[in-house]
């Protein structure tokens, strides 16, 4: 990914009209919770909530999370404002923005130019707020390329199922149901890929939305596990009682994560010390694609609390004319990260 990494494993939404579910966001181990002004709160609420979410971002407690609001739609009479009063009086604690309903890149330079004053205006660095935009229906997906492309600002892609489902016409009721009748495997592969390959293509995050039925945790895990198996970094939590379940889904395995690191030590050795762009490693060939794999399994594994047992121990020198890849070691050792 070409931004540094950050976990975003289990995202929680906090509606921001209870000060009571803010307050217990902070002992919860989402790796990033984002306070929602939108569809969690009332249109008669929403200027209290404002001012609930300020508070909460004044108060601190969020060290080591990423940290967003979601914002009203940039078509609502609530966007600017939103945006106006909350980064004024706490964007210090802000990390990024949310965006909702996504359906052209003119909604995300809104925002960045909107951010870029503020920032001015009140002395913060320009730029350091990132922007989530999430792609919520057929006409935000068929722009998605654009979309990502439209801001340095954005870290990450958001999939809103259930507007999307509205709006292709889906025969469903149930969030992340198969539509009934439908003959096919996974009606929701293809936009789950199309908004991966674009978020990849700038180096953004993608993240899954909600499983909405709270008390089926061996459902959320099946679909944690294949957004997880097909690249996501994450997915939107609702309740408390999902983070632990998401959280594993999209960790590396200890092995994978050993593994990682070994392929990052080796290949960091081979190519500064003697110069060579192969190597073995173990029964397998590694070279800069590996590397790449590599960087984002390991930082995942260390976003997830995993230490290595394994290190990497450069082999005497053989001799080999350069070019020629050679065998690197692996020793157990005490946990190094």
């Amino acid at each position: 990914m070409a931004q540094e990494y950050s976990s975003r494993r289990s995202v929680l939404a906090v509606p921001g009209s209870s000060p009571r579910f803010l307050a217990k966001a902070r002992g919860l181990a989402a790796d990033e919770v984002f306070f929602d002004l939108e569809d969690a709160v009332a249109p008669a609420a929403k200027a209290q909530a404002r001012q609930n979410v300020i508070a909460a971002l004044n108060e601190g407690g969020w060290d080591g999370r990423v940290v967003a609001v979601r914002i009203n739609d940039a078509g609502t009479r609530w966007a600017y404002r939103d945006v106006a009063e909350v980064v004024t009086a706490a964007g210090h604690g802000l990390a990024a923005i949310v965006l909702p309903k996504v359906t052209d890149p003119a909604h995300i330079a809104w925002l960045d130019v909107t951010l870029s004053q503020i920032e001015q205006d009140t002395g913060g660095e320009v730029g350091r707020i990132g922007i989530e935009a999430q792609i919520e229906d057929a006409r935000g997906l068929a722009n998605v390329d654009a979309i990502a492309a439209a801001s340095p600002r954005l870290r990450a892609l958001v999939f809103g199922p259930a507007d999307f489902m509205a709006s292709l016409g889906m025969r469903s009721l149930q969030v992340g149901a198969q539509p009934a009748g439908y003959a096919g495997s996974d009606a929701y592969h293809y936009p789950l890929l199309r908004i991966l390959v674009a978020a990849r293509s700038q180096g953004l995050a993608a993240i899954d939305g909600p499983y909405l039925a709270i008390g089926d945790l061996a459902g959320l895990r099946t679909a944690a596990v294949s957004a997880a198996a097909l690249g996501y970094d994450g997915k939107w939590v609702l309740h408390p009682g999902q983070i632990d379940v998401v959280n594993e889904a999209f960790s590396p395995s200890q092995d994978d994560y050993e593994r990682a690191e070994l392929i990052l030590d080796a290949y960091e050795y081979y190519t500064t010390v003697e110069h060579r762009g192969a190597v073995m490693l173990g029964d397998e060939m590694i070279d800069e694609a590996s590397r790449k794999l590599a960087m984002v399994a390991a930082a995942k594994g260390r976003a997830a609390g995993l230490t290595r047992s394994l290190r990497f121990e450069p082999p005497v020198s053989t001799g080999r004319p350069p070019g020629q890849p050679t065998s690197a070691h692996v020793s157990r050792a005490h946990p190094t990260r």
